[in-house]
């Protein structure tokens, strides 16, 4: 796990330099046909390395009213999070998107509730660990995964760097990542998961909030280093904890869906955590009414300290994991042990 998350903080450092390279050079859409590539060398590897699937006698069925509703809900959702602020909270627009996205999502728990082969098991929830894991990737998402969007609008907006300078300035935080990452792994080995988590969370607390301090044109980009390096140590500690915890306790033969069911949490949790964070900080950046500067530090800082409190919840999800696992009569796949 620390592998796979050291080899993620890898490719944010190579993609946001490179990213940069790419637009200043050759425009935004480099930056999109460059993946192409990219993908066709992950396909062709794929079917060299890779061994075929062995048949299990069993067959699933693709839970297609589950995956729109649930699509679409989470959809409407985030549109009226985003439009909200412009239209009006209480325009029939908005109002009209909130009913049929709360109704559509009611609508995806009663189909999984029935369905003979659910996209998302809710069976899956019984389990604390998986749900923990949920839970965390959710609120991960939502705050520490939003916080880049508010990085680069600092950069750019703030300091006044182009595109390549941008890239540049991610070097810390991915870095800091890449380090966290190895220390979350030795420390859920030697001391446990749950140590590795609440430690990595009071680090990105710490973080945040001398990241949000740091916002100022007169401390420029050196202001905003110290906190970057203590949140991205704890981002690195929490993104390998939090994955261990969601495959814990889980069948092997459910193993995808446990984690398809965090993944899909952890982009729930960027798509309206980052829209929430978007709205308030656009709101009282407004409400400052000086240059538009200052609104846009006062709003991110802002911004930076409401998804402080939010790690804090998932923080307190944490503390209710046990020490050690405990893993359930018949599975033998406990990886947080």
């Amino acid at each position: 796990m620390a592998v796979w998350g050291g080899a993620g903080a890898s490719g944010l450092t190579v993609g946001a330099l490179l990213g940069g390279i790419l637009t200043s050079a050759y425009g935004w859409p480099a930056v999109f046909f460059v993946n192409v590539p990219l993908v066709v060398i992950i396909i062709a590897r794929a079917l060299i390395i890779m061994p075929r699937d062995v048949n299990q006698g069993s067959h699933r069925s693709f839970d297609l009213p589950g995956a729109l509703t649930a699509t679409i809900g989470i959809t409407l959702l985030v549109y009226v999070l985003v439009q909200g602020p412009e239209s009006g909270w209480a325009s029939p627009s908005i109002l009209l998107a909130l009913v049929a996205g709360l109704i559509l999502l009611a609508a995806f728990f009663v189909i999984e509730a029935r369905s003979d082969d659910p996209l998302m098991p809710l069976r899956l929830f019984s389990n604390r660990y998986a749900l923990a894991g949920m839970l965390l990737t959710l609120f991960f998402g939502a705050t520490l995964g939003a916080l880049p969007y508010f990085e680069t609008v600092l950069f750019q907006g703030m300091l006044g760097f182009d595109a390549l300078w941008t890239g540049l300035a991610f070097l810390v935080p991915a870095v800091a990542i890449f380090i966290g990452t190895q220390l979350g792994e030795r420390m859920a080995t030697g001391s446990g998961v749950r140590a590795s988590l609440v430690i990595g969370q009071v680090l990105s607390v710490a973080g945040m909030v001398a990241f949000a301090y740091g916002i100022s044109p007169d401390w420029g980009y050196i202001g905003l280093v110290p906190g970057m390096a203590v949140l991205g140590v704890g981002q690195g500690m929490v993104w390998t904890a939090m994955w261990i915890v969601s495959a814990t306790g889980v069948a092997q033969e459910e193993q995808g869906v446990a984690s398809g069911m965090a993944s899909t949490s952890l982009q729930v949790g960027l798509a309206v955590g980052l829209a929430i964070l978007v709205a308030v900080a656009n709101g009282v950046g407004e409400s400052i009414g000086q240059t538009a500067t200052i609104g846009l530090i006062e709003g991110t800082r802002f911004a930076v300290y409401l998804a402080a409190v939010g790690t804090v919840l998932r923080l307190i999800v944490a503390l209710t994991l046990p020490r050690r696992v405990e893993v359930p009569a018949g599975v033998n796949y406990a990886p947080a042990e």
